[in-house]
């Protein structure tokens, strides 16, 4: 079953026996075996039983609340793990460290190789694009990535190659019936960037529940800049799998005619646009769907899906931080 999304308005999450149940308007809308779920996503009001929560949290379940639109608002924790020894390394490279450079180093490397390598695929399949531009500006970002001494300058190449990348997203869109001008949030103003925005704040909740259960403070991160509330950690373990998998999902959906405009709404006074409710089901199947493939992975030589990889890149960071690996590899996939 793997993450469980309520998107019903005033739903009721309850628990019966050792399966949980999702019911509104007098109706049963899900049934399924604790067993099985493995994280818990409310879009819009939803009410937890009392029963529920402690289930939830006896087994290590977290809950994220998002808007309708997709806005993150919070997450009921279950409490850290005890690895004590994870959280101190973690400390100990707090600022502009030698361990702190090079992890920063490597999820930025992860992210723009990522993105140089959607980028190429895209050119190999339709040679009369010319992609070769922001594929020189992507190159000349990762090239002195080594060669950076402070999270600063670092920062600045993130920035550059983020910027050829989104500059040609709008190549990498087959389907007329979509554009994407550049990237907006807070609100999204297009359904391109609504989908993202979405697609990214579910990456969250699932990042930050393997930083948590590998042992982490999510809140202390190297790349992101500290700042009250923001699991700086968790996003920076995002960087690598956003062009992998919320990238993917949102072309996906584009490209193959899952998704048209129709399932997309905006706001008259702000502009945010959103996905319809049966537009949102339908990208949340995708989201899932990508989540649960398999692929081989480049470390440790052996299938696993995405949802895994989550956790198993924490566990690379742990390594390295514990000094029992000499570095970060990021997760780069061709």
């Amino acid at each position: 079953m793997g993450t469980v999304y309520v998107l019903e308005e005033d739903a009721f999450i309850g628990k019966v026996d050792e399966r949980l149940t999702v019911k509104a308007d007098k109706k049963r809308l899900l049934d399924v075996p604790l067993i099985k779920v493995e994280g818990l996503v409310i879009l819009g009001r939803a009410t937890l039983s009392p029963a529920v929560v402690i289930e939830l949290l006896e087994r290590h379940i977290s809950v994220s609340y998002l808007t309708r639109t997709g806005r993150y608002l919070g997450r009921l924790e279950p409490e850290a793990t005890k690895n004590i020894f994870v959280r101190k390394a973690q400390w100990l490279a707090i600022g502009e460290s030698k361990q702190a450079i090079h992890a920063a180093g490597g999820f930025i490397r992860g992210k723009l190789k990522n993105y140089r390598n959607a980028l190429l695929r895209r050119q190999r399949k339709n040679p009369e694009l010319d992609l070769q531009q922001p594929l020189k500006r992507l190159e000349n970002a990762i090239a002195p990535l080594d060669e950076k001494s402070s999270i600063n300058s670092l920062r600045g190449l993130e920035g550059a190659g983020s910027a050829a990348y989104f500059g040609s997203f709008d190549n990498l869109i087959q389907n007329k019936s979509f554009q994407f001008r550049d990237r907006n949030r807070r609100p999204p103003t297009d359904p391109v960037n609504a989908m993202l925005s979405l697609g990214y704040a579910l990456l969250r909740h699932d990042v930050q529940s393997a930083v948590n259960l590998v042992g982490f403070d999510p809140y202390l991160g190297y790349l992101h800049v500290e700042r009250y509330g923001r699991p700086s950690l968790a996003l920076d373990l995002m960087e690598e799998f956003r062009p992998l998998v919320v990238d993917a999902v949102v072309l996906n959906a584009i490209n193959k005619n899952h998704l048209s405009p129709d399932d997309f709404s905006s706001e008259p006074l702000s502009k945010a646009v959103s996905l319809t409710p049966d537009g949102l089901k339908i990208f949340l199947r995708l989201y899932e769907q990508k989540k649960q493939t398999q692929f081989k992975h480049p470390v440790f030589k052996r299938q696993c899906t995405y949802q895994e990889a989550f956790e198993w890149q924490a566990r690379l960071l742990a390594k390295y931080l514990m000094a029992e690996t000499d570095k970060y590899p990021p997760l780069i996939l061709k």
